[in-house]
């Protein structure tokens, strides 16, 4: 990578553009950068980091760092411009930060987004070619062809020496910082942390393990403690992670699965013995209670047979009564018809008594064929009332629709009263909704007239507000000013009092100097016979050089108020500009009337709309009320003829009703009264016949019944109704009298059974006695069942845990190989395994190596400045904590010794550090993939150096020609302003800084049009 040309504007110190011609500087392969303190050196690497990286170097990237220059103009941009090769392109790169400038409209400050370019100049058509202004694309594009980050960058282009006097001197933990940071070993950092954690899962896998089988063994312990006869075991003493623990649970586990088996087979025993028992006991019981239970049958069967023996007379009583009953039934349906018949008879008779009374007296006597005959009369004349009802019908249709002529004739006139009405204002109704609208479009026209002349008069009342108070401030950095000027007019004058008073006395004060035998600086004699003496009140040159400092501090002062003034003066005039001379009082009410007559205007402008849309629905009512109007008078005249012809209709009908209703007040109720003394006619012939049925009906039954009476054995119907008895009673009768014979027969059959006569003669069973004996043999069975089925399910529970223990050990044994190799592997890449003798983590290895590296390039260098003294050499010595692998030992070729690189004095801590920084130039430069690198800056230290040392170092690099670099050297050091000729010097100024280049070289491969 070559550095052409750079150009920073209002960027630290340099208030204007400043061009940087690094190819006239690297003509000469070695060019000093220099000038006083403060005067912006390290900004010009600076502003090489930003273009590049867009940042400065770490040390001076805090976050108040601010890279716009105090000096510069609000109006000036605040840019990089860097022109270089690198990976055989040809580039140019410009940055700017994020900086405030000034608004184009109004007072203030808006701020600007930081923006980058990046061109590439194209040989074949000798023009630039744009490729980006994207800061993500031109970051990786860069960073691809320089192959080096940007701390790497600041590392091994700009050589901080200070930085490297300290790797010297540090210990190996701040070296590993800084060597990880250059060759960016966070990779092998990365494996180091990934083996701690692989460890600590595996190890985490195999304590789960051995707690999983821990739990198995507790669980073990609990099944094997279990019941009154069980043995229980001390658990193994081991933690989870111990390497026996496995072994000692299965054995343990082995042992109580023994035990537990022994219980089993003690139990199973017990149960064998209490079964036998059990089941003598049992047939005991069941014998005893079997004789109880026929003992009690007998007494049972032998008491029931005396009650029932008892009540035999009774039995043969109610046979008889239903013997009785049964012939009395024979009879029974002609009793029945006689009871049927006559009651017919009774209620026909009656019936016929009250049809009569309903009657005419003339019919009282009338038999049934002469009622018949005057209710066929009766309907006849009924029939010939339909034609009527259909009239009456008709009629009262008439009336309905008379009727709802008149509503509608009621409407129709109040819509034509209505309509009258409203159509009179309808023409004054417009002309109203008409102004409205003028109205309304006049309002808007007017409020965009006063929307036009409000903005401006609010502008002239704000610039007003800020011309008083420009006018305000402008008294105060007037008298600032004023006293900033006397003041510094007042400094001035007593400078140069100071200055004539010293230069008056300046005999005394080269006399001061003399010395006896040495020549005098302005004569050149060496003898002093009479040196002048200083008088009262010497001015010496320290009081001169404060004087002169507060002169310039004063100035500054000055200055800086003038600046202010011109700034609060440059304010009232574009204030006066705009607001003029009217007070803020009176330009205030004129912008309030304005915006409340504009408030109005809009007001009285929103009611446009509203009284377009009110003009559109006037209109179409003023639509609809004609053609309702219209609709009106065509049914008056339709419903005027419609009534004649009804009145004409309604009159014969009337007519025709008045002759059929004879009296009546309507037809239906004539209707009514005919079809009522029909009905009434007919009931009466109908109740004749029935009573002359019902006694023909009564005579027959009568015969019947006494005929049936005698077969049956009655003297008579009454006895015969006496006898009868239902059938729910028979079968009640019947159901007792078998009840009776079947327990009777069952009481026989049960005292005549041999084993229940035997026991009847026995003596009494023994059952509560033997069934108490048989609990208590069941309750033993059940004890003893129960010690079984939980020594078994003890016996089954220790197996299973067992298996389950078993194929745990069996899975944790991988785990724990794993742990094994894992953990050796970690520990040996942390430096804590003892295979790892020198205790070394692995970053610490890969580092130790680029140490080794480095120290070799180095040496190569420092023993041409040393004049072969020195060599650097890498030592993986233990430090304070047993760690190793980052020491850095000197070894003196002329006493033969090593020893540690911070004994070193400060010239040889210089040349040191250099010969480290160039080694590790070439280090970094080959791990990031050989990038060249043609341009390198030293920054400062050669201040220590005599001058034998300070030549030889100049060698070595000027010896960096041969390989077609070009080297800055960064220092004030005035000897070596004399030594190289090529040099930037950067002056400093009360304005800012400016450069200029000195006894360099012209361009020679700057692409033509380049300046």
């Amino acid at each position: 990578m070559r550095l052409h040309r750079m150009r920073v504007t209002a960027f630290g110190p340099f208030a204007g553009s400043q061009d940087v011609d690094f190819d006239a500087l690297s003509s000469a392969g070695l060019f000093l950068l220099h000038g006083p303190t403060g005067a912006g050196k390290t900004s010009v690497l600076d502003a090489v980091c930003f273009a590049l990286y867009g940042a400065v170097p770490g040390a001076r990237q805090s976050p108040g760092t601010v890279l716009r220059s105090d000096h510069a103009e609000p109006t000036v941009f605040t840019e990089v411009l860097l022109e270089l090769t690198v990976g055989g392109r040809r580039l140019e790169v410009t940055r700017r930060p994020q900086q405030d400038r000034p608004k184009k409209r109004g007072s203030g400050f808006t701020t600007e987004k930081a923006q980058t370019w990046l061109r590439e100049y194209d040989p074949a058509g000798r023009a630039w070619r744009a490729l980006s202004r994207s800061h993500q694309e031109i970051g990786e594009e860069l960073g691809q062809l320089i192959g080096m980050s940007r701390e790497q960058f600041c590392q091994v282009v700009l050589l901080p020496q200070g930085e490297f006097a300290k790797f010297l001197r540090s210990d190996a933990e701040a070296r590993g910082r800084l060597l990880g940071r250059l060759f960016d070993t966070r990779r092998f950092a990365a494996v180091e942390d990934r083996l701690a954690d692989l460890r600590r899962a595996a190890e985490r896998q195999v304590k789960d393990g051995h707690e999983r089988l821990l739990a198995f063994a507790q669980r073990m312990a609990q099944a094997a403690g279990t019941g009154a006869d069980a043995r229980a075991w001390p658990l193994p003493d081991a933690r989870p992670g111990d390497p026996g623990l496995a072994s000692d649970v299965l054995q343990w586990a082995a042992v109580a699965r023994a035990g537990a088996r022994e219980g089993l087979d003690i139990a199973a025993a017990a149960v064998d013995a209490a079964e036998s028992r059990n089941a003598a006991a049992r047939r005991a019981a069941e014998e005893a209670r079997q004789l109880a239970a026929l003992q009690e049958r007998y007494a049972q069967a032998h008491a029931r047979a005396e009650e029932l023996t008892a009540a035999r007379p009774e039995q043969e009583t109610l046979k008889a009564r239903l013997d009785t009953a049964r012939k009395a039934e024979l009879v029974s349906p002609a009793l029945e018809w006689w009871e049927q018949a006559q009651r017919d008879h009774r209620t026909a008779t009656a019936e016929r008594d009250r049809s009569r009374a309903r009657l005419h007296p003339d019919l009282a006597d009338a038999g049934a064929e002469q009622l018949a005959a005057l209710e066929r009369r009766m309907r006849q004349d009924l029939g010939a009332l339909d034609s009527a009802r259909r009239a009456e019908r008709r009629s009262a249709e008439i009336d309905e629709e008379r009727a709802g002529l008149d509503l509608r004739a009621r409407a129709d006139e109040e819509i034509l009263t209505d309509t009258a009405a409203w159509l009179a204002g309808w023409e004054s109704a417009r002309l109203a909704h008409q102004a409205r609208i003028d109205a309304a479009h006049e309002a808007a026209a007017r409020a965009e007239h006063l929307a036009g002349r409000l903005e401006p008069a609010r502008r002239r009342l704000e610039a007003a507000r800020e011309r008083d108070a420009a006018q305000a401030r402008l008294a105060t950095a007037g008298q600032r000013h004023a006293d900033a000027r006397d003041a510094a007019n007042t400094a001035h004058e007593h400078w140069l009092a100071l200055r004539e008073e010293r230069l008056r006395g300046i005999a005394a004060e080269l006399a001061a100097g003399l010395r006896e035998g040495e020549p005098c600086t302005v004569c050149g004699s060496a003898e002093h016979p009479a040196p002048a003496r200083p008088g009262t009140g010497q001015v010496d040159r320290a009081a001169e050089d404060a004087a002169q400092r507060a002169h310039r501090d004063a100035d500054a002062a000055r200055v800086d108020a003038e600046a202010a003034l011109a700034l609060v003066r440059e304010e009232l005039a574009g204030a006066l500009v705009e607001a003029g001379t009217a007070s803020v009082a009176e330009l205030a009410v004129e912008a309030d009337a304005l915006r409340r007559e504009h408030a109005a205007a809009r007001e009285a402008a929103a009611g446009l709309h509203e009284a377009q849309v009110s003009l559109a629905a006037a209109e179409r009512e003023y639509e609809q009320r004609l053609a309702a109007q219209r609709a009106a008078q065509q049914s008056v005249a339709a419903r005027t003829a419609s009534r004649e012809a009804l009145d004409r209709e309604q009159a014969g009908l009337e007519t025709e009703l008045g002759r059929v209703r004879a009296g009546a007040a309507s037809v239906a109720e004539q209707a009514a009264l005919l079809e009522h003394r029909a009905d009434i006619v007919a009931g009466a012939a109908e109740a004749v016949r029935a009573v002359e049925d019902s006694a023909e009906r009564l005579k027959e039954a009568d015969g019947r019944l006494s005929q049936a009476a005698f077969r049956a054995g009655f003297d008579t119907p009454d006895a015969v109704a006496a006898a009868l008895i239902d059938e729910r009673g028979q079968r009640s009768i019947q159901h007792r009298i078998d009840e009776w014979q079947h327990a009777y027969a069952t009481v026989t059959a049960r005292l005549a059974e041999p084993e229940t006569a035997a026991a009847g003669a026995a003596p009494p069973a023994r059952a509560e006695q033997c069934a108490a004996e048989a609990s208590a043999a069941e309750r033993a069975l059940r004890d003893a069942a129960s010690t079984l089925s939980a020594a078994r399910a003890r016996a089954t529970e220790l197996d299973g845990l067992s298996g389950r223990a078993t194929e745990e050990t069996r899975r944790i044994g991988p785990l724990r190989e794993e742990y094994e190799r894992v953990a050796r592997l970690a520990g040996l890449t942390a430096g804590t395994s003892a295979d790892n003798e020198r205790k070394m983590r692995l970053e610490s290895y890969v580092l130790a190596a680029r140490l080794e590296q480095v120290a070799a390039a180095a040496t190569a260098r420092l023993q041409r400045m040393s004049g072969g003294r020195y060599t650097l050499v890498h030592s993986d010595a233990r430090g304070g904590r047993g760690r190793s692998g980052l020491g850095l030992h000197v070894v003196d070729a002329w006493t033969g010794r090593e020893r540690d690189t911070a004994t070193l004095s400060g010239g040889e801590t210089f040349f040191a550090s250099l010969a480290l920084a160039l080694g590790l130039a070439d280090v970094v430069t080959d791990e990031a993939g050989g990038a060249r690198l043609d341009t390198l800056f030293i920054d400062e230290g050669f201040g220590s150096l005599d001058d034998q040392t300070l030549d030889e170092v100049l060698d070595v690099l000027d010896s960096l020609r041969e390989r077609d670099r070009s080297v800055g050297i960064v220092s004030h050091v005035g000897d070596l302003r004399r030594r190289i000729p090529a040099q930037l010097e950067v002056v400093k100024g009360r304005t800012g800084s400016t450069v200029r280049l000195r006894g360099a070289g012209s361009a020679s491969d700057r692409p033509p049009g380049q300046g």
